[in-house]
């Protein structure tokens, strides 16, 4: 055969071979063939990327929303997503990609050296294109950049400008990052926002993002009836017992809410195969995604079972049945002072009122944010009380609420306040305007004290820095203490408290998450504005530095 002919010959074959190619380069610029052509899984589904048992991810690895919100179950794979996101954005796309997480140490570095380090290790395409891993925040992808940061750096996110930004775990975050994250994204002409987070409280992080998008549902052909439904608790799950010893609560299933016919969770890759995202908002530019572990092909509908039987005496599982398996935000019942509770608090007199404070033994908390929010607070009780368990012993009333605006020089509109009330201690928030803490801590020695919230201090102690200016407390503990006066009665309001400091009290939720290690922890978290609910928590503080005092007792009046 001659050259020619042998050219002819050829010549469909390499136009087969050219049309397939690029139909391959067309495909692969959108992210969820990009995952199956380019990303490469270890355990416990290892080997090319699937969407066989999630496939509940396809249409969210393609959103081409400006914002993104992911409201979700526990282990529901959309970490894997949003890290595909950002692979497809610094491979295809050539652009910046930030990765935010709640903290730098552990989470930010943990994170960077076991997902992404093992995402290079598994797959060839991405290991060729990173050209600098070393680096623990930051990786090169030719002339595009992998950030991976801490949400409490601030530092560290205001110096960089991004065309894909991705906050991973929402809800742990301090609310004011994430404007400060945004920020980052605001100089591109493209640019895109993802957030994801198992949720914990109404109007907090993740819910409160997802309420502004179309808060998408995913829903499927139902295999007996063929009717168009989704997975809902209680609707969709059946329980075959109702105590946890009994054997036959791993039978429990999952049924069709219009037919209630069982559905098999071994077949939920076939029935769940050719499922669609369905909006609940019509008319938001922004997309939003809520599924609960009653889709999961791992978590079979006994362990659901399991956690609801335990939710019914253990707030914690409570907390955690809402969150972690169904993905919905949840506040336990009495976790947050009722608008009731407080009502029941309120007294005869009024803020400011002189016959409330003359002689008697007063404290002070101001928290500092924009402004100065200060309580004065009255202390009464036994004639004498120990000051080792002081604030047990101690019923308070609350003798003036009141909001400063912040001066240009120092705190000096303070001063009056203590010359007025002549306090036994005064707790003032330590940040964020420490310099000005400390001037005013020096116009009063012995007198102030500057207040952090600290991790490694146990209950209600207190821990005094060496030259006795600065103490550090466990958040959680004095917030159970001083905020729980409204609830068991043990604290009296003005007529007069302003609606302003009702609201903050109310804003502070007592929430129950497992922590790094596995254990149950409880914490608070605010559904708006808490300054109030700080300057009362660092006026209960200022009543415990009384061992400071050198005395084994105190008199209540002075």
């Amino acid at each position: 055969m001659s050259r020619t002919e042998t050219q002819r010959t050829d010549l469909p074959q390499k136009m087969h071979l050219a049309i397939t190619n690029g139909l391959r380069r067309k495909r692969i610029r959108i992210c969820s063939y990009w995952a199956e052509e380019c990303r490469v899984m270890g355990e416990p589904i290892p080997g090319k990327w699937s969407f066989k048992y999630h496939p509940w991810l396809r249409e969210v690895h393609d959103s081409q929303a400006e914002e993104t919100y992911i409201r979700k179950a526990a282990q529901m794979g959309f970490t894997e997503t949003v890290m595909n996101r950002a692979f497809y954005a610094l491979d295809q796309l050539k652009r910046d990609v930030l990765y935010v997480l709640p903290t730098k140490n552990p989470d930010a570095s943990d994170f960077s050296s076991a997902r992404f380090d093992t995402a290079l290790d598994l797959s060839p395409h991405l290991a060729s294109l990173f050209t600098s891993t070393k680096n623990v925040g930051h990786k090169k992808a030719g002339s595009a950049n992998l950030y991976v940061r801490g949400s409490r750096a601030r530092s560290q996110l205001k110096s960089i400008p991004v065309g894909v930004l991705i906050m991973d775990e929402v809800d742990e975050f301090d609310p004011a990052s994430i404007p400060l994250a945004t920020e980052r994204t605001s100089g591109q002409f493209d640019r895109e926002i993802w957030g994801l987070s198992t949720p914990s409280i109404d109007n907090f992080g993740i819910d409160l993002l997802f309420e502004k998008t179309t808060k998408e549902i995913f829903t499927f052909k139902c295999p007996h009836c063929g009717k168009i439904t989704d997975l809902s608790y209680p609707e969709c799950l059946v329980l075959t017992a109702e105590h946890l010893q009994d054997p036959r609560l791993a039978d429990s299933y999952l049924q069709c809410k219009e037919c209630k016919h069982k559905l098999d969770h071994e077949a939920k890759p076939d029935f769940l195969a050719d499922g669609k995202w369905a909006p609940t908002q019509l008319g938001s530019p922004f997309r939003g995604f809520h599924i609960s572990q009653l889709y999961s092909s791992t978590v079979k509908p006994g362990k659901i079972a399991e956690a609801v039987i335990s939710a019914r005496s253990d707030v914690t599982m409570e907390q955690e049945l809402y969150n972690s398996k169904l993905g919905l935000p949840h506040i336990v019942k009495g976790a947050r002072v009722s608008r009731e509770d407080i009502d029941l608090c309120i007294d005869r007199y009024s803020c400011g009122d002189p016959k409330m404070y003359k002689n008697s033994l007063i404290t002070i908390g101001i928290d500092v944010g924009s402004s100065l929010h200060v309580e004065v607070c009255k202390w009464y009780g036994e004639t004498y009380a120990d000051t080792n368990d002081i604030n047990n012993q101690a019923k308070g009333a609350v003798v003036d609420i009141v909001e400063l605006s912040m001066g240009k020089a120092g705190f000096p509109d303070l001063d009056p306040i203590l010359r007025k009330y002549h306090p036994f201690r005064v707790v003032i928030d330590a940040n964020p305007e420490r310099r000005s803490a400390i001037e005013f801590a020096n116009r009063w020695p012995g007198l102030v004290y500057l207040c952090f919230y600290g991790n490694n201090i146990r209950g209600r102690d207190i821990s005094p820095s060496e030259d006795g200016c600065f103490v550090t407390v466990d958040r959680t503990s004095w917030l159970d203490l001083s905020i729980g006066r409204f609830r068991n009665g043990t604290i009296k309001l003005p007529y007069n408290t302003p609606e302003t400091y009702k609201d903050h009290i109310k804003n502070l939720v007592r929430i129950y998450r497992e922590n790094k290690i596995g254990e149950m922890v409880s914490s608070y978290k605010s559904t708006g504005a808490d300054h109030f609910g700080h300057a009362r928590n660092y006026c209960e503080i200022a009543l415990g530095t009384a061992k400071f005092a050198g005395l084994s007792n105190m008199n209540w009046g002075r």
